[in-house]
């Protein structure tokens, strides 16, 4: 553990090129969810336009997003403060579940809307889905660029990760369970949460000092995953994360940015949704990070969803399939019942 991330910042793409050269001679990382088991998924479109037409046509129906009664026994606790960022509080919606007799695992939720826009209430629908299973789920909001630029947002969600550990008791949350997911701009930051446990500098100073912001699992919905590729160092709003930098003027901010940065062999299994024809986003961010995570051997899932776009997952259809999975990957990594081996601790 000497050899941290750190160092591998500037390095790290490179490697990867050369160890994906090799990959073909190791053990492929890719695990087994029961894809033929799964919700089929539904016949992708042409454009993004056409998913749009389908749903104003009535052809596409979409999940429900209207505010919900909480499943029965369960609990939301709304505005609990868990840190501070630029003297400002930072805050997150609890969602606790029926029975909490025994720690359970917990995840951390982290919403999208280009680091400028969303809420952490737009996780509502995954947080009521999981807290009737029975997991401890925390939905936070962390500094838009509005108020601060890069790394004001990776360090407040590192902050929330460590908030949930250092209060585990409270809650009864497995110290040692704890996954975090994302969509688009969450994605990136759930991605960074994951691979940049070791990295000190990101980490920030909002409250919790000394307690680990590691985690076990990582949920990663259509988020950038290299800053530095042709195709997505230039768009406006990453632009804006990095305070009106481009990618020529401030190179060394885009790489510490990248989740691809960071991945190691120790990192935790991540499971990866994307559509084909993401016009925020390119499928090539995805298909990146599996590569990399195979020529690593983290254990990964990749559902690649040909014909559909960016936030495909607000589809009825395509939500139970990535429910489906989720569940099958939660069972796997951070099952409800603990394990002898989570018992002892992880990283």
């Amino acid at each position: 553990m000497m050899c941290t991330k750190r160092g591998q910042v500037r390095i790290t793409l490179f490697l990867g090129a050369v160890c994906a050269l090799v990959t073909a001679a190791g053990t492929a990382a890719e695990i087994d969810l029961g894809r033929a088991a799964a919700p089929p998924l539904p016949k992708g479109y042409e454009s993004s336009a056409k998913v749009m037409a389908g749903i104003a046509a009535g052809e596409l129906k979409t999940v429900n997003l209207a505010p919900a009664e909480m499943p029965e026994g369960t609990e939301l606790r709304k505005d609990i403060v868990y840190g501070e960022g630029g003297g400002q509080p930072l805050k997150l919606d609890l969602y606790l579940p029926a029975n909490r007799e025994k720690p359970v695992p917990g995840l951390v939720f982290i919403h999208g809307g280009a680091w400028a826009g969303g809420r952490k209430e737009d996780y509502f629908i995954y947080c009521k889905h999981f807290v009737a299973k029975g997991y401890v789920c925390a939905a936070v909001q962390y500094r838009l660029i509005s108020a601060a630029t890069w790394p004001a947002q990776i360090e407040d969600v590192k902050c929330a990760v460590r908030w949930l550990r250092a209060n585990a008791a409270e809650y009864n949350v497995d110290p040692n369970r704890i996954g975090v997911a994302g969509y688009s701009a969450g994605a990136h930051l759930a991605m960074m949460v994951g691979y940049s446990s070791d990295v000190p500098e990101l980490e920030g100073d909002g409250g919790h000092a000394g307690v680990r912001s590691g985690v076990q699992a990582v949920i990663n919905f259509y988020g950038p995953t290299d800053f530095t590729a042709e195709d997505v160092r230039d768009i406006g709003a990453l632009r804006n994360l990095m305070g009106g930098k481009t990618y020529q003027e401030a190179t060394d901010l885009y790489v510490q940015g990248s989740p691809l940065s960071y991945v190691t062999a120790d990192d935790p299994p991540t499971l990866i949704f994307h559509g084909t024809i993401d016009d925020v986003v390119p499928i090539s961010q995805a298909d990146s990070l599996a590569k990399r995570l195979d020529a690593a051997g983290v254990p990964y899932f990749y559902d690649r969803m040909e014909g559909w776009p960016h936030v495909m997952d607000l589809a009825a259809d395509v939500h139970e399939r990535c429910l489906y999975f989720e569940d099958k990957f939660l069972e796997k990594y951070l099952p409800l019942v603990a394990s002898e081996e989570t018992q002892e601790g992880t990283e």
